[in-house]
């Protein structure tokens, strides 16, 4: 298993930061020393909110790592992808910063490091270099979050068309329950993607993320 475990989904607010939070805990649950990590965190300042978050669900305080900013190296004021967010506060993104940060989490004794990205597979870290490369280029294994909502089967199909041709793992399909706008395409969407995953993708484990939201 990698130390590391990439967290993406197949388009934004679809739910990454409660499903980094929720693999987080089943890890902690089995026993694992863990800690969560973002990528890139966009529309803040001095913290990231969405490790913040993290650590509301997980019901643990705001850690030494998060004080040095190992979890959260990357922090820009303006909300959108990280290629623009750096552009407007008059910077590039060094993805290096991003590994050393990782480095000196899995040094300081975990088992596992949960990094949330920033938006799906395809979105742009600096120039054309998309998160997808990112990814395959440290061969890290990913968890796709995916939910019920009218287009998922498509977005979640084309996101796992982009790694069985980058050759990616996806250790994981997270299946977000929230939001509930239409209980019988959500139930569809479910049943297709398990059945999707059974067939082209055997290997997946495909859960079922209702923790939180209940």
């Amino acid at each position: 298993m990698s130390k590391v475990l990439f967290i993406t989904g197949i388009d934004t607010n679809i739910g990454k930061t409660y499903a980094t939070a929720f693999l987080a805990r089943r890890a902690m649950d089995a026993g694992q020393k863990v800690i969560t990590q973002k990528m890139i965190q966009t529309g803040c300042q001095e913290r990231s909110e969405d490790i913040e978050k993290h650590r509301e669900l997980l019901g643990q305080p705001y850690l030494p790592e998060d004080e040095a900013r190992l979890t959260a190296p990357i922090i820009y004021s303006y909300p959108c992808s990280p290629h623009m967010a750096a552009q407007l506060d008059g910077a590039e993104v060094d993805v290096t910063i991003i590994d050393h940060a990782t480095e000196q989490l899995l040094e300081r004794g975990y088992d596992r490091v949960f990094l949330e990205g920033a938006g799906g597979l395809m979105v742009p870290i600096k120039g054309h270099y998309l998160a997808a490369d990112f990814i395959q280029e440290r061969n890290y294994p990913i968890a796709l979050v995916s939910n019920g909502k009218l287009g998922s089967i498509n977005h979640t199909i084309l996101s796992l068309e982009v790694c069985r041709n980058r050759g990616i793992q996806v250790e994981c399909v997270v299946y977000n329950l929230y939001p509930n706008i239409d209980a019988m395409i959500a139930e569809n969407t479910l049943q297709y993607l398990r059945g999707y995953l059974a067939e082209y993708h055997p290997s997946t484990e495909f859960i079922i993320m209702n923790e939180w939201y209940e």
